[in-house]
């Protein structure tokens, strides 16, 4: 019989993308993700329940969701879950599936993390507000190879 793990997912992220780096250098992001769902229920009702997500992207699309991304944008991910297990500091076993993004794709408009670009314009910092606009370093989404 054949398998196959695949989701496609558009949501709001819910908090501000965290980044960190593995010993060996790698880039890896953890994004919470709410992905809304809209029914009727039996009585004819309408309603809405929140699915929330903790999605970890890799490398380079790592660096560019915390360069570009902060709560409340929306995103689509296409991905596969991964389970994860661990033991708590008292022994109770615990378990968890998230989403392996395997591509990120920015939807709406895109631009340096806005909260940091009013720091430094309510500051009257000119040469900051600068430099927190994208530059010829920075990383693009259109730079980035979305395909595995």
């Amino acid at each position: 019989m054949a398998n196959l793990n695949k989701v496609f997912l558009i949501g709001n992220l819910t908090r501000d993308p965290e980044l960190r780096y593995t010993p060996n250098g790698t880039a890896v992001a953890n994004l919470g993700l709410a992905v809304n769902r809209r029914f009727k229920d039996s009585s004819g009702e309408l309603k809405e329940e929140v699915c929330f997500l903790t999605v970890t992207v890799w490398d380079k699309q790592a660096e560019a969701c915390c360069q570009y991304l902060q709560k409340g944008r929306p995103i689509f991910v296409e991905g596969v879950l991964q389970s994860r297990f661990w033991e708590t500091g008292d022994g109770q076993k615990r378990s968890a599936i998230d989403v392996r993004a395997e591509r990120v794709q920015f939807l709406g408009n895109y631009g340096p993390k806005e909260k940091e670009k009013e720091a430094a314009e309510k500051a009257g910092d000119v040469h900051t507000a600068e430099v927190v606009q994208p530059t010829n370093e920075a990383i693009k989404p259109e730079d980035i190879a979305w395909e595995g």
